[in-house]
C-alpha cells in the first residue's frame, strides 16, 4: 500500500464505506463531514456505501452532502434528486418479504449458538439483510466466534460479509460493487473502463475487499491495518490516520489533484 502523497488522479466519483471509515467510535467527526462537504462543492459525487440499513440510507441521501448512499451492502441504492427520493432495490417486495423470513431462521440460530452476540440495534429499520453484532454495543467477540456467525449464514445458503461491527448477511447474488456498478450505469450512463478512471473507493474491513479488488484508485484508513493478515486485495493507498481523521486526509489528497 502507497502513501496517499502519491495519489495524483483526478476522479469525479468517490465512493466511501461509513462505519471506521467516515467515523470513528461510532461518532462522525467535524473533520470527516467537513470533508465531504468541500468534495461535493468541487462537483465531486460522494457515494456512501455501507451496511447500514435502509432506514439510515433515507436520512444520509436526504441530509449528507453526498449525491446517493447504497446500502445494506448493495441491496439497494437511495438517490435523493430534484426534491424527490428515487429508490432502487434488487429484489421487488415479495422476494424481500421472503427472504427476511429465511434470516429469522438464522437470527435464531445464531443467538442460540454463539454467546455474547446481538442482533444489530439497528435491525429494526433494515430490509434486506441481518446484521448481528460482534462489538459495537457488546464486548468482543473473539475471531472464532464471528467465523462461527459466518459459518451458520452460509450453512442457509446466505451470504455473510464481516465488517468492522457486524456480520452482515442476505440471500440474493448482489454485494457492494455490483450494485456501485448498476448505479453508474443507470444514473450517470456511466460504465467500463471510464469507471475504472473516474472512479475511487475508501474503506476500513474485510467486506471492502471487493471494492478494493475492482477500482484501481483505492483507498484504506490506518485502521485497515488491523485487518493486514486476513485482506488478501488490499488498497492501493493509505492514509496516515485512523477512521474520519483519515478520509479527511485522503479527501485533501484529491482535492490537489
Amino acid at each position: 500500500m502507497k502513501n496517499i502523497s502519491e495519489f495524483k488522479s483526478k476522479i469525479s466519483f468517490l465512493f466511501t464505506d461509513i462505519d471506521d471509515t467516515l467515523t470513528e467510535h461510532g461518532r462522525l467527526g467535524p473533520q470527516a463531514y467537513q470533508a465531504l462537504w468541500d468534495l461535493s462543492n468541487v462537483g465531486i459525487h460522494v457515494i456512501p456505501v455501507t451496511g447500514r440499513p435502509a432506514g439510515w440510507c433515507e436520512m444520509i441521501a436526504r441530509v449528507w452532502p453526498v449525491t446517493a448512499v447504497i446500502g445494506e451492502n448493495g441491496g439497494f441504492y437511495f438517490r435523493y434528486a430534484k426534491q424527490k427520493m428515487h429508490r432502487h432495490f434488487h429484489f421487488d417486495e415479495k422476494t424481500q418479504s421472503e427472504n427476511r423470513k429465511k434470516l429469522e431462521i438464522i437470527k435464531t440460530e445464531v443467538l442460540s449458538s454463539v454467546p455474547g452476540c446481538a442482533v444489530a440495534s439497528d435491525q429494526f429499520c433494515r430490509l434486506m439483510d441481518l446484521a448481528i453484532d460482534f462489538c459495537e454495543d457488546v464486548p468482543k467477540l473473539k475471531e472464532q466466534d464471528v467465523a462461527k456467525i459466518v459459518q451458520i449464514f452460509e450453512k442457509h445458503q446466505a451470504v455473510a460479509k464481516v465488517s468492522s461491527i457486524h456480520v452482515n448477511g442476505w440471500f440474493g447474488n448482489y454485494d457492494k460493487v455490483s450494485m456501485v456498478l448498476e448505479f453508474l450505469e443507470k444514473e450517470f450512463q456511466l460504465k467500463g473502463q471510464q469507471t475504472l478512471e473516474q472512479c475511487a473507493f475508501v474503506g476500513d474491513s474485510p467486506n471492502d475487499e471487493p471494492m478494493f479488488e475492482v477500482f484501481p484508485h483505492s483507498f484504506g484508513v490506518k485502521n485497515i491495518e488491523d485487518f493486514a493478515s486476513t485482506i488478501k486485495k488490499k488498497p492501493a493507498y493509505i492514509a496516515g490516520l485512523r477512521g474520519g481523521l483519515g478520509f479527511s486526509q485522503i479527501a485533501q489528497q484529491i482535492l490537489k489533484n
